[in-house]
């Protein structure tokens, strides 16, 4: 496994909006799969946003359910949020939540955390999971802070609905509202369901910016953009979103913060510091879980 670094390439004065579009890398996880659209071979982040996974939507017989062991991060912060279905998070700050549809999930690895991610205790009927994780990657001055842990009620998150459109703010601020969730770089994420021939405008008060449809067909600037696309949009250039049909697009940017390295699950801005990650890990330096016996080894180099 080698050193990806994390940076991006600049839109020309005379592009459109639209600076490139990603199409994911599907990912078999065993019990499911993934949709890994960051970090793709041409865009490694947008804002800080450095890994970027449509989970599912996955349907799971009785008995059966997500089940991802303890495994550790630095230099980042995880957030999860949900369409459908539930997850069990535990970590090695002693946390214990369940996060269901709407909701947030906020860790916050810093210098080092470790956490599972695991079905509910009720497994006896079918259930289903879809949702989306990503990382954000911490700013430099900021790698190294203390591990956190908060969630957020779905009723916490600003709830904006106008002209066909509704959207719900996870992070940042847009449309007049501004969401609770802790940020520790100027940074943007929102739920958009809009209705068939509904428009929105992306805000434009931060430098990187772009949209994943998950579903529906969205039409930017004359071209079209199916379920399972992202649209990077070029710095500084207006985005208008007109939904072709019924969809679901999720917005995600913020302010760059610079190259990083990503090994496995750990993120930052030195290659050294990930070494010695990888060391702490295989060398079993990192705080357990409590109540967890197994754990994800660190994959081969």
């Amino acid at each position: 496994m080698s050193f990806h670094e994390a940076s991006n390439p600049k839109c020309s004065a005379t592009s459109g909006a639209i600076e490139l579009r990603i199409t994911p890398r599907e990912r078999d996880l065993g019990e499911f799969s993934v949709r890994r659209v960051l970090p793709a071979r041409d865009r490694r982040m947008v804002g800080p946003f450095i890994f970027f996974d449509h989970m599912g939507p996955a349907e799971f017989p009785p008995g059966k359910g997500i089940a991802v062991r303890p495994h550790p991060h630095i230099g980042l912060a995880t957030i999860t949020y949900l369409f459908e279905g539930e997850i069990i998070h535990r970590d090695s700050l002693g946390f214990v939540q369940a996060i269901q549809s709407g909701a947030v999930n906020l860790m916050t690895a810093g210098r080092g955390i470790v956490h599972s991610e695991r079905a509910g205790d009720d497994l006896q009927a079918t259930s289903r999971l879809h949702g989306i994780q990503s990382w954000m990657a911490l700013p430099t001055d900021q790698e190294e802070i203390e591990p956190a842990f908060l969630h957020y009620a779905a009723a916490d998150l600003p709830q904006i609905d106008a002209d066909g459109t509704s959207v719900r703010l996870i992070m940042g601020e847009a449309f007049g509202h501004v969401s609770p969730v802790q940020l520790y770089s100027p940074t943007l994420y929102f739920d958009c369901q809009m209705r068939a021939a509904s428009s929105l405008r992306l805000p434009e008060n931060y430098e990187e910016m772009a949209a994943y449809v998950v579903s529906g067909r969205v039409r930017i600037e004359r071209q079209h953009y199916d379920s399972g696309v992202l649209a990077v949009a070029c710095a500084g250039k207006s985005v208008v979103l007109e939904a072709e049909e019924d969809s679901h697009v999720m917005v995600i940017g913020g302010d760059a913060i610079g190259t990083r390295h990503i090994w496995w699950n750990f993120v930052s801005s030195s290659k050294k510091r990930i070494e010695e990650a990888k060391a702490d890990w295989q060398n079993g330096r990192f705080d357990a879980v409590p109540g967890e016996t197994e754990f994800i080894p660190l994959p081969d180099s």
